[in-house]
């Protein structure tokens, strides 16, 4: 493994993002935090969700992971949509790096980036609402997991994509409508049951299911299952990646 070469995209990839900090990192804090005033100021003595456990409390984990969801994917498909339309991803590609290198620097500065938003709210959050982690090691699986599947799926719709228009629409279209819809604001027993098993089939409901898991200690769905879906993706999602790397598909033309 070229390690030197990895690293130096890695860190490539971290100082991009670090540069501008303020909308990288500050902005979706402040987004998510607004969601979670605005819901919590107009629901919070109307909605019970878990015996015992206030609606603030059951809110903030499902926002933080939302944040780690279109954090992840934007780092790393902005980042590869830019190079692809500037022409300097060309530079990346002959170095002397494997398609498995490539996709490492790429998934793990995303997953950074995610993790350190998720940090950062968690941390303003609990100036707000008492919320201990009552299974850590669960808690910090899903974060991980779940950063290093949306990350990768951004490298997918960078590599897909050919103009930044192709990426904001598998944002707006894909990303956004599944990370709403993945019981972020509510607990999807509170659904009919076609909504209810409709909502099985989103795979980002597993991940804030099992994220939320970690906090509250409770769940919609056994955090097994969730765990085990979501590293199948992984799994999936990464292989594929890695495919596409090291065939060049729609990075060399």
């Amino acid at each position: 493994m070229n390690v030197y070469g990895f690293f130096t995209l890695f860190r490539k990839e971290v100082l991009r993002f670090q540069k501008v900090a303020l909308q990288t990192l500050v902005a979706p804090m402040v987004t998510a935090l607004l969601y979670l005033m605005v819901f919590a100021h107009v629901l919070e003595d109307r909605v019970t969700i878990y015996h015992g456990i206030s609606y603030s409390a059951f809110l903030i984990p499902g926002l933080i992971m939302m944040s780690i969801i279109q954090n992840a994917f934007a780092n790393s498909s902005s980042s590869l949509i830019q190079s692809k339309v500037t022409g300097n991803l060309v530079f990346v590609l002959l170095s002397p790096l494997s398609a498995l290198e490539f996709y490492l620097a790429f998934m793990l500065a995303a997953t950074v980036r995610g993790v350190l938003v998720a940090a950062g709210m968690y941390l303003v959050a609990a100036g707000f609402v008492s919320l201990p982690a009552h299974h850590l090691m669960v808690l910090l699986a899903f974060a991980l997991l779940s950063s290093a599947v949306l990350a990768t799926l951004g490298i997918i719709a960078g590599i897909w994509a050919d103009k930044f228009d192709h990426v904001a629409g598998f944002q707006n279209f894909v990303i956004m409508p599944l990370s709403f819809l993945s019981g972020v604001f509510y607990s999807i027993h509170s659904l009919s049951p076609f909504w209810r098993g409709l909502s099985h089939i989103n795979p980002f409901f597993y991940m804030i299911d099992g994220f939320r898991y970690g906090f509250l200690g409770r769940s919609d769905v056994d955090p097994t299952v969730s765990l085990s879906i979501v590293l199948a993706a992984f799994v999936a999602l990464a292989a594929l990646t890695v495919y596409w790397i090291r065939r060049g598909y729609r990075l060399r033309d």
